[in-house]
C-alpha cells in the first residue's frame, strides 16, 4: 500500500485530525445498522434490504461498502464508457464483474438490471438508477430527469434505488423535488435510497479551480442529500475548499475554515461526513475517472475515505474500463484498503 501511495504515504496514513474529533463521529461498524438505523422513521423492510447490502460480499459484516456502478452508459453515452471494453455493452457481463469482485451491490439502469434480474437478482444486491442525465440534447444542459419509477426497482427485486441531484444547476430545485418524492416512494416500497449528490455549474469554475469539488460546497450537498432521507451519500472527493468566499454567495461561518477544516484531504472529507449527520448517513465516495494510475487513485481515494469516518467506495470506470481480471483486482485492492486494520480512523 505505500508503495502506491508513494510520497504521499506517510501523510495519508499517519496523519491525526486537529478538526472534528473521531469520538463525535458516527463510525463504520458491523453493528452500524443496529446501532443507527434502529432510532430511524425507516420501515423495517428498508432497514432489512439495507442490512443485506452491509452483510453481502468481501466486506460484509464490517460496516464498510463496496459498490460496483455502471450507470455511466447514459451518463457519458454508451460510446465513451464501453468503446475499451466492448463487451460491457451487454449488462451481463457488468452484473459478473461486480460478482466476481465480491462487491457489496451493483447499481446501474432499470433496463441493464431489468434484462438480467431473474438471473443474478439472488446473486448479489441490486440498486436500480431512477433518473439519468441523457446527454443528447444540444447544446449541453445539467439536468436530471426520471427514467424508471419505484414500482418497476420493486419488480425487478431491487433492494435499493438511487438518484443524482445536480445541486446548483438550473434544474437543482426540482430535481430535489422529484427526488424527495421518489425516495419517500421508496422507502414506502421497503427500498433504501443512494443519493449522487453532485454539484454542477459552469460558475462554479474560477480559472483553474474547480469549486464543486470543494468540501464546502459538497458538504452543503451532503446536508440536503441527508435531509431528503438518502440512506447513503454518494459524493466526490474533495480536491479544494472555500467555494463560498470564492464565489460569493450562499452562508457559511468562519470558523469551517479556520477551525473545523484544513487542507489536509483527510479532513476536507471528513466536513463531507459532518454534513451526512455525523455519519449516520454512510459517505461513499466515488473512484472518479480511468486513467494511467488507476491502481494508485483508487487505493489513495480508499485510504482517504476510511480515514476520514466514511463507509466506502463506488467504483465503476476503473474498474470496467480495463480487462476483466485486472478490474477485479483494482476492486480488491480497494476492498483491501477497508479489511486492514492497520489503516485507521485519524
Amino acid at each position: 500500500m505505500c508503495a502506491l501511495l508513494g510520497k504521499e504515504a506517510d501523510s495519508l496514513l499517519n496523519h491525526e485530525s486537529k478538526t472534528i474529533p473521531r469520538d463525535q463521529l458516527v463510525l463504520p461498524g458491523p453493528d452500524f445498522i443496529g446501532r443507527v438505523f434502529i432510532d430511524s422513521d425507516r420501515p423495517i423492510p428498508v432497514v432489512r434490504n439495507l442490512s443485506a447490502v452491509y452483510r453481502h460480499g468481501r466486506l460484509g459484516r464490517t460496516g464498510y461498502l463496496s459498490i460496483f456502478p455502471i450507470d455511466q452508459g447514459i451518463e457519458h453515452s454508451a460510446a465513451a464508457s464501453f468503446a475499451k471494453n466492448p463487451e460491457y455493452f451487454d449488462p451481463k457481463r457488468i452484473v459478473e464483474l461486480g460478482i466476481a469482485a465480491d462487491c457489496s451491490a451493483v447499481a446501474t439502469t432499470l433496463g441493464g438490471l431489468g434484462i438480467v434480474a431473474r438471473r443474478y437478482a439472488d446473486k448479489i444486491p441490486m440498486i436500480v438508477k431512477l433518473n439519468h442525465n441523457e446527454l443528447l440534447t444540444y447544446p449541453s444542459k445539467f439536468d436530471q430527469v426520471p427514467f424508471a419509477q419505484v414500482r418497476q426497482a420493486v419488480d425487478l427485486g431491487a433492494m435499493g434505488v438511487g438518484a443524482t441531484v445536480y445541486f446548483g444547476s438550473a434544474e437543482a430545485t426540482r430535481q430535489i423535488q422529484e427526488v424527495a418524492a421518489m425516495f419517500a416512494e421508496a422507502h414506502r416500497h421497503g427500498l433504501f435510497t443512494v443519493l449522487w449528490c453532485y454539484l454542477r455549474n459552469d460558475c462554479f469554475k474560477v480559472g483553474t479551480t474547480d469549486y464543486s469539488v470543494a468540501a464546502d460546497l459538497t458538504g452543503r450537498a451532503n446536508h440536503i442529500g441527508v435531509t431528503i432521507e438518502a440512506d447513503l451519500i454518494k459524493q466526490k472527493q474533495p480536491v479544494t475548499n472555500g467555494g463560498f468566499a470564492a464565489l460569493k454567495f450562499g452562508m457559511t461561518d468562519p470558523l469551517v475554515y479556520s477551525e473545523l477544516t484544513t487542507d489536509h484531504p483527510v479532513d476536507l472529507t471528513r466536513w463531507q461526513l459532518v454534513n451526512c449527520y455525523m455519519g449516520r448517513i454512510g459517505l461513499i465516495n466515488s473512484g472518479g475517472a480511468s486513467g494511467a494510475d488507476d491502481l494508485a487513485q483508487a487505493v489513495r481515494t480508499a485510504v482517504i475515505n476510511k480515514r476520514a469516518g466514511g463507509t466506502g467506495l463506488i467504483l465503476g470506470r476503473k474498474a470496467f474500463q480495463r480487462p476483466f481480471a485486472e478490474g477485479v483486482e483494482i476492486i480488491h485492492a480497494v476492498q483491501d484498503v477497508f479489511l486492514d486494520a492497520k489503516v485507521t480512523i485519524a
